[in-house]
């Protein structure tokens, strides 16, 4: 296996990935939340960073860029060519479909909007990895700042119909504070539930929550979950539209 990822905290709750190619030596990180916090980890794994592949604009996913060139002349930015303007000095505009390369390894765009109007995720389809920066969360999902409500649900069911083993890396550990909003919404979930408890457990332990998978959010997740009867019941909206009960759950997490 020539797939390694390393995964850290930066700022405050914000998760750093890199992703090496051992067999070309190639190295990605996912966004730049912190430069210094990046070139440190990569420097810890012996790894020179080739690649950063941006999801969105968001200032604490792309601030570090400046220090990443700095270290790294010949660096090559990927991002969303939907946010090129709104992102300094990217070297790749990508769209739906379009490949982002790491050395040998493949990464397929898929265009994730809501956060932002034009938020990417990367999906590493070989490795079964998908780096999905804020659309979705472990058990949650991003804020709804850019586009209406059922572009973001669109967005989610896109990232749902990948494969369930796929693990999911997003950008910031938020899974505590997103698991007691779920349990207002679906508290008989017994999957839900025991997720929670080994969130706590990880957590005590001073573990991360992330990677998640595909099926464990599609079993837990509220915001995937938005066309289950029990759920629509439950916020009253029985019969509702997929995209309308999402709404009102995102809604109520925005009020939490």
């Amino acid at each position: 296996m020539t797939t390694h990822v390393r995964q850290f905290l930066c700022l405050k709750d914000n998760y750093g990935v890199l992703i090496h190619d051992s067999g070309s030596g190639a190295t990605a990180t996912i966004d730049a939340p912190d430069g210094e916090a990046v070139i440190a980890a990569a420097d810890a794994e012996g790894w020179t960073l080739t690649d950063v592949l941006v999801t969105h604009h968001h200032a604490d996913h792309t601030q570090g860029l400046p220090a990443l060139r700095a270290r790294y002349p010949k660096l090559k930015v990927v991002g969303p060519a939907k946010e090129a303007a709104r992102i300094a000095g990217l070297d790749q505009h990508v769209v739906e479909g379009d490949y982002a390369h790491v050395g040998r390894l493949a990464a397929k765009v898929i265009e994730t909007p809501g956060h932002t109007a034009g938020h990417i995720a990367y999906w590493f389809e070989e490795d079964e990895i998908v780096f999905v920066g804020d659309t979705l969360f472990s058990l949650g999902c991003g804020r709804v700042f850019e586009t209406p409500y059922p572009v973001m649900w669109d967005s989610l069911n896109k990232l749902a119909a990948l494969p369930g083993e796929t693990q999911v890396y997003c950008g910031h550990e938020y899974t505590e504070a997103n698991g007691r909003f779920a349990m207002t919404i679906e508290p008989g979930n017994a999957i839900l539930k025991a997720r929670i408890e080994q969130v706590a457990a990880l957590r005590a332990a001073g573990k991360p929550t992330v990677p998640t998978t595909i099926a464990a959010e599609l079993a837990a997740n509220p915001f995937l979950r938005a066309e289950e009867p029990q759920i629509q019941a439950a916020i009253g909206m029985k019969d509702a539209d997929a995209a309308a009960a999402f709404a009102e759950i995102r809604t109520r997490k925005d009020r939490f």
